[in-house]
């Protein structure tokens, strides 16, 4: 079996999930997932140039409506339940948990207590992070040990 950590910022769509249980042909994947709620208003800029950036001028003026802190906690676990309900759906197994603090340093942890093959980031294009090499993937190239594989949601947060 084939053991993937999964870093995702959003609920997986029927796409999303298509695409990354697929990735493997047949072969059985045991995923991983950790999902990071948004929370950080630091992140609010970021999000509102990369709204800029895409021409989305009405989601840049409309980013303080993005929940933040507890709220964004509570739609963060609902969030992580529908996309490992969703990847069990096909017969592969998931587990999942929250990340609250320091993303990286919780998916170095989980890759090597599962002992993973890979890490999928599955994530918004983020063009400003990964402009400077600050995004989850480029970042976690330089920690984890294994393959790291970015990948684009195919639907905006």
């Amino acid at each position: 079996m084939f053991t993937s950590v999964l870093m995702i910022e959003k609920a997986l769509t029927s796409a999303d999930v298509e695409f990354v249980t697929t990735l493997h042909g047949d072969e059985p994947v045991s995923f991983h997932v950790l999902l990071q709620p948004r929370g950080e208003q630091a992140d609010r800029l970021l999000r509102a140039i990369d709204d800029v950036a895409l021409g989305e001028l009405d989601e840049a003026v409309r980013e303080h409506e993005t929940p933040e802190g507890e709220e964004a906690q509570s739609m963060g676990e609902r969030a992580l339940e529908v996309s490992l309900q969703a990847l069990r759906t096909t017969g592969d197994t998931a587990e999942g948990r929250l990340v609250e603090d320091h993303p990286l340093d919780a998916l170095k942890a989980v890759v090597a207590e599962v002992e993973a093959d890979e890490v999928i980031v599955l994530t918004d294009p983020h063009y400003v992070e990964e402009f400077f090499h600050r995004d989850w993937a480029s970042r976690a190239r330089h920690k984890v040990g294994v393959p790291v594989l970015k990948l684009f949601s195919h639907s905006k947060a």
